[in-house]
């Protein structure tokens, strides 16, 4: 299988549920590699590295933007993704990156991991109601969701009543970070994009006249001092992705995270007996089974790159879920080995674009998989997950899993310090 045609059985609905055997196929063609249409795929972990952190591989910003899509200001989600530190290169994504990194700083992160536990607790309590005698429950209905969603609210001054209206959104607009989309993807997109952004701009209009101790109050404020800060399209794509971006990846990484440890007893029992070896399996989960797949970066000057010439232009695929699969960097890397050394898998990225809420993510899925195994020492599936048919952001659509017994105890795990990031 030459390189295009393995990227075509990657984008197929049958590649995207399972993109690993084609990363594989990819792989023999070397670390980075070119299809007949002239893109550049990279499967290797120095490379994808190199390239994250290379000033010279950029994002697509707006001059190449209207070369590729003339239109895309007339669609409502591209124009929210465009306008947002995802698809923004310095010195626009270092300005705005350093308005709304104060939320997320480590000291930040660590003061919440007891708000973060109590609602894991509350979570489990709703699950094991809705569980009794046996009855199958949806985990990503009923704790994956539902938790970092509430994290992120919490940070934006999201009202609480108003979080069950953003899941249908956020995954009909994160459907354009796919690598193809049809038109009635993209419809839904700039739907899902409506909705949030008319939201956004009722609750930057409340914030006007009530500001709060949150993440769009402090913005609204940035906008309102100086509009060279933060413009108001700024102000307002922002506010949406970093919604989005707050509890889609953590979704997806409870869900996949939850699959891996309920398929692996052994390596559940360790980790519900030893609490504090959290840090070291979610990396793990990160690297073996990626809530993000992808990204893509241009070439913003001709260069020499692994033994390759991308010329001035040239598309980049950055397949992170390959890369995190590189045995030149993970020795058996098909074998979930939550004690490997120095992880450090690219799920959230590496450079500039490095993911803002990394270590919230982190955090919550620290918390929460010793939490589940411990109160819920039974949990279990109940039937075959349903996949998500995409591959930029890999999650469930459903999960049925089943309680079965439970402990009464609540609370931080022992072995586990409160203010432990």
């Amino acid at each position: 299988m030459d390189v295009s045609e393995a990227i075509a059985v990657l984008i197929s609905p049958s590649g995207r549920l399972d993109p690993y055997p084609t990363y594989e196929q990819l792989r023999a063609h070397g670390p980075v590699s070119r299809t007949t249409a002239g893109l550049f795929v990279v499967t290797g972990y120095a490379e994808a590295d190199m390239v994250l952190r290379d000033p010279r591989f950029v994002v697509l910003d707006d001059d190449l933007r209207d070369d590729v899509f003339p239109h895309w200001q007339d669609s409502p989600a591209i124009k929210s993704i465009a306008r947002s530190m995802l698809r923004t290169n310095p010195p626009d994504h270092s300005r705005i990156r350093r308005l709304a990194a104060g939320a997320f700083t480590p000291r930040r992160v660590a003061a919440m991991r007891e708000v973060v536990t109590a609602q894991a607790d509350e979570l489990v309590d709703e699950m094991i109601r809705a569980g009794r005698d046996g009855a199958r429950v949806d985990f990503m209905d009923m704790f994956a969701y539902p938790l970092p969603v509430a994290v992120i609210c919490a940070l934006l001054g999201v009202p609480a009543a108003d979080r069950s209206r953003f899941r249908r959104w956020a995954g009909d607009l994160t459907g354009i970070l796919e690598p193809e989309i049809t038109p009635e993807e993209l419809a839904g997109a700039d739907a899902g994009a409506d909705e949030l952004r008319d939201y956004f701009t009722g609750l930057i209009e409340q914030r006007r006249r009530a500001p709060a101790d949150d993440l769009t109050t402090a913005l609204v404020q940035a906008h309102d001092a100086d509009g060279d800060r933060l413009s108001g399209e700024e102000l307002l794509a922002n506010l949406v992705v970093l919604l989005v971006a707050g509890f889609e990846t953590t979704t997806n990484l409870l869900g996949n995270g939850l699959v891996v440890l309920l398929t692996r007893p052994e390596a559940a029992a360790a980790l519900r007996d030893e609490p504090d070896l959290a840090p070291g399996y979610v990396d793990e989960l990160l690297r073996y089974d990626s809530p993000v797949q992808l990204t893509t970066r241009t070439v913003r000057e001709s260069v020499s790159f692994a033994g390759t010439e991308l010329p001035t232009g040239s598309w980049l695929l950055v397949l992170l879920g390959a890369a995190n699969r590189d045995p030149r960097r993970f020795p058996d890397p098909a074998r979930f080995d939550p004690g490997r050394a120095q992880s450090q898998p690219l799920s959230f990225g590496a450079g500039p674009h490095y993911c803002l809420g990394a270590g919230l993510a982190r955090l919550e899925a620290q918390v929460a998989f010793p939490l589940l195994l411990r109160r819920l020492p039974e949990l279990a599936l109940a039937g075959r997950p349903s996949r998500r048919t995409r591959l930029t952001l890999r999650g469930y659509e459903t999960l049925p899993i089943t309680v079965g017994a439970v402990t009464a105890d609540r609370g931080t795990p022992a072995g586990v310090a409160p203010g432990t990031p």
